[in-house]
């Protein structure tokens, strides 16, 4: 019996023992677990303050190109103004029976100057092409934004080739009348390499040929006139968007 009672007591020791080593080898388990799922939620952390910090980044930048853009359509749309200006002042100048020819070759000078140059449209477009470029767009959260923003620059594509199509029509119809007319001659910075002309003889040939002239400045008024409107539009739709940005960044 009492051998009995001693294998019992043996077998609950051991039992015990092994409760004791179970229970500790599952302690162990939710320890390592435990420490695995922290560490993941602490990457899970840095990974959201590292898109957090990144989104803050392009907005930045985004709001920063868009500024310079701003300033740049300005710029963009005074010299145009001034271009037409200078059609507007050469066609009158052709149509009047009593000008004198040196202000009539002034006015000559002065459009092929400034008149008879294309618009060229240019804009701040880096960050929008790194964002599209490396798939970067979805760290802009706020979605009606980031639609805001490919529709904005989707308007730059628009505008870009609004301008090269009315450039690509009026090339064929620009490059004869060049040729034909020698028209280099009144720009003041080829005129020099012409031979002399009394203004008397240049005046005159200016007259003969002004419905020419004025159908080729028209074309150039037409087109200054048509990138005008698409760059003031532009600027109203980059306020906007520059609005959004500054709204976007003061709640982040």
């Amino acid at each position: 019996m009492i051998k009995f009672f001693r294998k019992i007591r043996k077998r609950m020791i051991t039992e015990n023992k092994f409760s004791k080593y179970l229970l500790y080898a599952i302690g162990e388990i939710a320890l390592v677990m435990i420490g695995i799922l922290l560490a993941l939620q602490v990457n899970n952390w840095n990974e959201v303050r590292k898109s957090a910090d990144q989104e803050t980044l392009y907005l930045t930048r985004l709001l920063s190109e868009n500024k310079q853009d701003i300033v740049a359509f300005k710029e963009n749309i005074i010299e145009l103004e001034k271009g037409m200006e200078s059609v507007v002042n050469f066609s009158e100048a052709l149509k009047d029976e009593i000008i004198d020819d040196p202000s009539l070759i002034k006015s000559a000078n002065a459009y092929f100057q400034y008149g008879s140059i294309y618009p060229i449209f240019y804009s701040s477009n880096s960050t929008f092409e790194d964002l599209s470029s490396t798939g970067n767009l979805k760290v802009i959260t706020n979605t009606n934004l980031r639609d805001s923003i490919v529709q904005h620059y989707a308007s730059h594509k628009y505008v870009a080739e609004r301008i090269n199509i009315a450039i690509s029509w009026a090339l064929p119809l620009d490059a004869p009348f060049t040729h034909e007319n020698d028209i280099m001659k009144f720009e003041p910075n080829t005129a020099f390499l012409f031979p002399e002309q009394p203004k008397g003889l240049r005046a005159k040939e200016l007259k003969d040929k002004k419905v020419t002239y004025i159908s080729n400045a028209a074309a150039h008024y037409w087109i200054n006139m048509d990138a005008i409107a698409h760059l003031e539009d532009l600027i109203t739709k980059t306020s906007e968007l520059i609005t959004k940005l500054e709204n976007e960044l003061n709640i982040k």
